[in-house]
C-alpha cells in the first residue's frame, strides 16, 4: 500500500516564499531548485510544498522524468484559501497617537535607515486613493523591538493612550516573507499587492471592499493580485 504523505502547511512563513514566487509568474514551469538558494528555501521544503499544492488542487505536477515540472493551476483558489488561513490578527500591533497631520512624511524621515513597509489602507491608498483615513499602518523589522519602538516614538512624539490611537507599528507574523515584493510607491515603501490584499481582506472598516477594488484595478491593467 502506498504511504499517504503528510500535508505541509503551505501558508506558514517560509513556505509562502514558494507561493509568492509562483503567483508573481503564474505561467512558468517550476522545478524544485527554482526555490533554493540564499534567499530561498531548502530543497526538501520546496518539494513538500509543491506536493501539498498539487494534492490540494492549486498546482499540477507534470511528470517527465528528469524534465518534470510543476505549474500553478488555480491561483484564484490558492489566494482564496490563503485569506481563510491568514488574517491581520496573526501579527502583533502596537498602537500610538499623534495629532500631527504631517506624520507620514515624518515617519519616512525617521525610518529612512530601517526596514519597514506601509500596509492596509495606508499602503493601498497610494495606489487607489479609495479610503480616506488618518490611520497609519506599517510593518517594522526591529532587532530589539521594545527599545527600537521606544526610540522611534520619542523621535516622533507619539503618545501611548489607554485605548485607541492612529499610528500602528506591526510586528510581522510573516517574519521572513512580509517584505517580499516590497516596492516604492510615491516615495514610500509599500508591501506587495498580494500582502495588501491578504491584510485588507478581513480588516474593518472597509478592508474587503478595498481589497476587491485593488484587485479590480490591477486586473484592468492586465495584472493579477500576486504580480
Amino acid at each position: 500500500m502506498k504511504k499517504q504523505l503528510a500535508s505541509k502547511n503551505i501558508f506558514a512563513d517560509k513556505a509562502t516564499l514558494i507561493l509568492r514566487k509562483m503567483l508573481r509568474d503564474p505561467d512558468r514551469q517550476w522545478v524544485v531548485r527554482d526555490f533554493n538558494g540564499p534567499q530561498g528555501v531548502s530543497l526538501g521544503l520546496a518539494q513538500q510544498v509543491l506536493e501539498t499544492m498539487a494534492r490540494q488542487g492549486y498546482a499540477e505536477r507534470v511528470k517527465k522524468g528528469p524534465d518534470s515540472y510543476t505549474v500553478l493551476s488555480d491561483a484564484e483558489e490558492l489566494i482564496k484559501a490563503w485569506t481563510t488561513a491568514y488574517s491581520l490578527e496573526s501579527n502583533e500591533a502596537y498602537t500610538y497617537y499623534t495629532h500631527d497631520e504631517q506624520i507620514l512624511k515624518k515617519i519616512k524621515s525617521a525610518l529612512k535607515d530601517r526596514a519597514y513597509a506601509l500596509t492596509l489602507h495606508t499602503g493601498a491608498n497610494l495606489l487607489t486613493s479609495y479610503v480616506k483615513t488618518d490611520h497609519v499602518y506599517l510593518y517594522l523589522d526591529a532587532t530589539h523591538w521594545e527599545k527600537d519602538v521606544l526610540s522611534i516614538r520619542q523621535q516622533l512624539d507619539l503618545k501611548e493612550l489607554v485605548q485607541g490611537g492612529n499610528i500602528h507599528f506591526i510586528r510581522p507574523f510573516y517574519k521572513t516573507t512580509v517584505f517580499n515584493g516590497k516596492r516604492m510607491v510615491e516615495g514610500y515603501p509599500v508591501v506587495s499587492n498580494l500582502q495588501l490584499f491578504l491584510d485588507l481582506y478581513h480588516f474593518q472598516p472597509r478592508g474587503r471592499e478595498h481589497a476587491e477594488f485593488l484587485k479590480e484595478q490591477l486586473e484592468e491593467k492586465g495584472k493579477a493580485i500576486g504580480q
